[in-house]
């Protein structure tokens, strides 16, 4: 076992000298390939890494990454808001339920949890303050909401897992529905509670009338246009998960246009956005594919699943172990470099144990969503500050923290009912 401490001693090493995350993950591979491989693996790192960048699957990221960014700039997010908040705002904790709703449907077309986070954000807050809400946990709802943006599909994690791990999309994105509903639906009850609890966390109560309720019926037409035409058109059998994430863009563009806010300038920004995002992304998965290729290459994966199976633990115990590892894990690093660092050792020991790895998938998004809003590196709670600017993070953290607790009691729910990721997934092969 003294290869695995010393892969995990030098990734460490890199990550605390603040090395990015690509660059540490590459030099890994090359290090490791160099000193326990008598074959020069390194002379694969340019097959590696173009066999990895013509996967078609993969053009599906920059795609779903342009669709939330053209929504972001087209202001669905405001009007879906603003509809969400005539319906909830009569619910202890009023407008809260609107940033968790919002935030929930949001995610059914943008993939992204920090997307979904900074444009809830940007809309919220503005009415917090105008009603007076304590910002703690108004900004923990909206940290906790953008969340939901990598569980329910499409979700650009779920294409990185699946891809890393061979899954098939349409059975991750099937798999995501049900716990991304059921968590959507906790935090609110979790808000329902604390708001009877302690009543001057609510604000100022507001009273829509039915005319405007039933008027805003119609800016919720776009999210769920767009949720039905990427998602319904994989199960319709009439595209794949790249296809329909390019359908999106089209359906997109379209509204944009409808809403009066296409324009050169808001292309550019949305391509600029976009190519930088991508950037990010596909540097981290194609060192990340290099560095699978050289831990597989010098037995490392095959060594940490015997040493599981070794241990003579029962399965359920040996994922608790996982379970805890990911949750120290999140504290410390940056949510997709915690996926694909982990994911090539990881998986085959799951899978080897006998665990389904669509399951597996929505579980280690649950564990993700976790680390997006536990400090020190929760990204969520950065984003949500940046835009607040005003108080301290640490507010944003303590209304985090109910939120936490419910994510975490809804991985114990998967873990006790699996069925619950897998009731719509096993009707696709």
């Amino acid at each position: 076992m003294m290869i695995i401490g010393v892969v995990l001693a030098v990734l460490l090493l890199f990550l605390l000298l603040s090395i990015p995350v690509a660059a540490a993950l590459a030099a890994l591979g090359l290090s490791m390939g160099s000193v326990y491989s008598p074959f020069p693996l390194y002379k694969a790192l340019g097959e590696i890494s173009w066999s990895a960048g013509t996967d078609f699957l993969l053009l599906a990221i920059p795609l779903f990454v342009l669709l939330g960014e053209i929504l972001l700039r087209a202001g669905i997010a405001e009007r879906t808001y603003r509809a969400l908040f005539y319906w909830l705002s009569w619910l202890p904790g009023g407008l809260m339920h609107a940033n968790v709703a919002t935030s929930a449907l949001f995610a059914a077309t943008s993939g992204s949890s920090v997307a979904t986070a900074a444009t809830i954000t940007t809309v919220a807050l503005p009415q917090a303050r105008k009603f007076g809400y304590a910002e703690s946990l108004f900004a923990g709802s909206i940290a906790a909401g953008g969340t939901l943006g990598i569980l329910i599909p499409p979700s650009i994690n779920l294409i990185v897992y699946g891809f890393l791990t061979n899954t098939s999309i349409p059975r991750l994105f099937l798999a995501g529905i049900v716990p991304g509903i059921t968590l959507t639906i906790l935090f609110m009850i979790g808000i329902v509670v604390i708001c009877l609890i302690n009543p001057k966390l609510s604000g100022q109560k507001v009273n829509s009338s039915w005319s405007q309720r039933l008027g805003s019926l119609k800016d919720l037409i776009p999210v769920l246009l767009i949720f039905v035409v990427v998602i319904g058109s994989i199960y319709a059998g009439f595209a794949t998960p790249t296809e329909s994430a390019a359908l999106g863009v089209l359906a997109a563009l379209a509204l944009a246009a409808a809403h009066r806010r296409l324009s050169l300038v808001m292309l550019r920004d949305v391509v600029e956005g976009t190519m930088r995002t991508t950037a990010m992304i596909m540097l981290i998965l194609f060192a990340a594919y290099f560095l699978n290729f050289v831990l597989a290459s010098i037995g490392l994966t095959q060594m940490l699943t015997d040493f599981v199976n070794n241990l003579g633990m029962s399965p359920m115990a040996t994922m608790l172990v996982i379970v805890a590892l990911y949750m120290v894990l999140g504290f410390f690093i940056e949510t997709l470099s915690l996926m694909v660092i982990t994911i090539p050792i990881v998986a085959p020991v799951v899978v080897g144990l006998g665990f389904d790895p669509v399951w597996f998938g929505v579980l280690l998004i649950l564990l993700i969503e976790m680390a997006l809003i536990t400090p020190p590196v929760g990204l969520n709670l950065y984003v949500v500050q940046g835009i607040r600017q005003s108080g301290s993070i640490s507010e944003v953290m303590i209304g985090s923290i109910p939120f936490v607790g419910l994510i975490l009691l809804m991985i114990f729910l998967l873990l006790l009912y699996p069925d619950l990721a897998l009731i719509l997934a096993r009707y696709v092969q």
